[in-house]
């Protein structure tokens, strides 16, 4: 039988990193979340290979002094909290003090850090939870972590890591949704060499949004703002029915400006959205809740992604008509204006129609005068029908309807050259009926300009 023995401090910190540290998205979430509690007002995150082989996070937050550091790095080594009380009034991000330890149990860590009150900064070196150098260094005011080949140590936990292209992914997933929860912070995030994220950190979030999911998105979103009795507020934005995803990937809802995943509040976004959008729908949205610490335990899971609330019914009722509010209260139909301009234009045009009085008489008498101009003119214009026989008759081609203006110039055009040049009048009859049994029997006097064009032809080439 196995005797009962304590842990070493070593596998203590690797066993404690197996739940703080699954991938270098958790080691970045730990690290830059470490400095929003610090103050910070722009936080730069670069990544080589994934963040596997390489992760730098700086900022510009408050520091570390020198004589801390060291102790920073101890497990359960926190300045957020003092006694197990406050634990009920927690606001800050973190507050168990296992991040760097944890961190440090499974990689190489370089820290160097500088308070605004001392004139050098700090670096200091730990591998493996075993502590190398501590030296002062120049270095601007805040801190910067250098992460370097993660689970080094473990090489069982190494190759259960994705690939660098999906480990990527997963960081810049976080720093998505790390801007969305602290528009007033900069974020920067490099890939590669290459910036894929950078906020401004001006306060406000419809720019986030723009910034992460550009400008389709942020031209169909809707404010929600909401303050209740029991002191929560909701603020953000919701997207219209139009906006849709098959998956919950655009359901985005911080609580204290912490990311979390909530069945409740889930529920209550898509229930709300039930009557405005289709089945297996999901809706977007980009939701802050401002809710009294009392009201919620946050120690309930390793990564704090999960809250119990107190009044979980109060709250399914604040958020669902909440959100049905703010979508009943929109007009979700396009509006379509064409029919209403339509009927304005013929309105004006009836307007601008009617005459004055005193020149009914003047435009009456104008209006004869045109239509005796217009009477003579067609007269004109149409040939007797003896005359469209001699000329059909001398085209071969049979008058079966009244001809058109075009057609009647096209048809003396042909019998002018035929005036001159009687004895061509036989072989332009001959070619005229070829002409008229290639096309069909049902052939139309349309057909004259083509035959003048092969007349025309003909007689050069004779």
């Amino acid at each position: 039988m196995n005797k009962i023995v304590v842990l070493d401090e070593q596998t203590i910190d690797k066993i404690a990193a197996g739940e703080v540290i699954e991938r270098p998205s958790s080691i970045v979430k730990e690290l830059v979340e470490n400095a929003i509690d610090a103050g910070a007002t722009a936080v730069t995150v670069e990544i080589k290979e994934g963040g596997i082989s390489f992760i730098r996070i700086t900022d510009n937050g408050s520091g570390i002094e020198a004589e801390q550091i060291p102790t920073a790095f101890l497990r359960h080594a926190t300045s957020k909290i003092r006694t197990a009380e406050d634990l009920l009034d927690v606001t800050s991000l973190g507050f168990r003090g296992e991040a760097l330890s944890s961190i440090a149990a499974v990689c190489q860590v370089e820290l160097i850090s500088k308070t605004p009150e001392s004139l050098t900064g700090t670096r200091y070196l730990i591998e493996g939870g075993k502590e190398k150098s501590l030296e002062e260094i120049g270095a601007p005011s805040g801190t910067t972590f250098l992460v370097r080949n993660i689970f080094y140590n473990t090489p069982a936990r190494k190759k259960f890591l994705k690939t660098p292209q999906t480990e990527t992914g997963y960081i810049s997933e976080l720093m998505e949704r790390m801007a969305l929860s602290h528009p007033e912070v900069s974020f920067k995030f490099i890939a590669g060499s290459q910036v894929k994220l950078h906020t401004s950190g001006n306060h406000r979030l419809k720019d986030i949004i723009y910034n992460i999911y550009g400008r389709d998105i942020t031209n169909n979103l809707l404010e929600v703002e909401k303050t209740f009795e029991n002191g929560m507020k909701i603020t953000g934005f919701i997207g219209k029915p139009v906006i849709s995803r098959g998956n919950r990937n655009f359901e985005n809802y911080f609580v204290n400006g912490r990311y979390i995943k909530s069945k409740i509040i889930s529920k209550a976004i898509e229930d709300a959205y039930q009557s405005f959008m289709m089945k297996h729908k999901y809706p977007f949205t980009v939701l802050h809740f401002q809710i009294d610490t009392e009201m919620l335990d946050i120690n309930v899971h390793p990564t704090k992604m999960e809250l119990r609330f107190a009044e979980n019914e109060k709250l399914y009722e604040d958020v669902y008509h909440t959100i049905l509010n703010t979508l009943s209260h929109k007009e979700m139909i396009v509006q379509v204006s064409v029919g209403k301009e339509e009927k304005e234009e013929c309105i004006q045009e009836k307007k601008e129609s009617l005459p004055e009085p005193f020149e009914k008489n003047r435009i009456s008498s104008m209006q004869m005068v045109s239509g005796q101009d217009s009477v003579i003119q067609e007269r004109e214009a149409q040939p007797s029908r003896e005359k469209l026989s001699l000329l059909a008759h001398q085209t071969s081609v049979p008058v079966k309807k009244q001809l058109s203006e075009e057609d009647t110039r096209a048809i003396r055009e042909i019998h002018r050259p035929i005036r001159h040049h009687p004895g061509s009048q036989k072989d332009l009859s001959g070619r005229c009926s070829l002409l008229y049994h290639q096309k069909s029997q049902t052939h139309r006097l349309h057909r004259l300009p083509d035959i003048l064009w092969k007349w025309n032809r003909w007689r050069t080439a004779a």
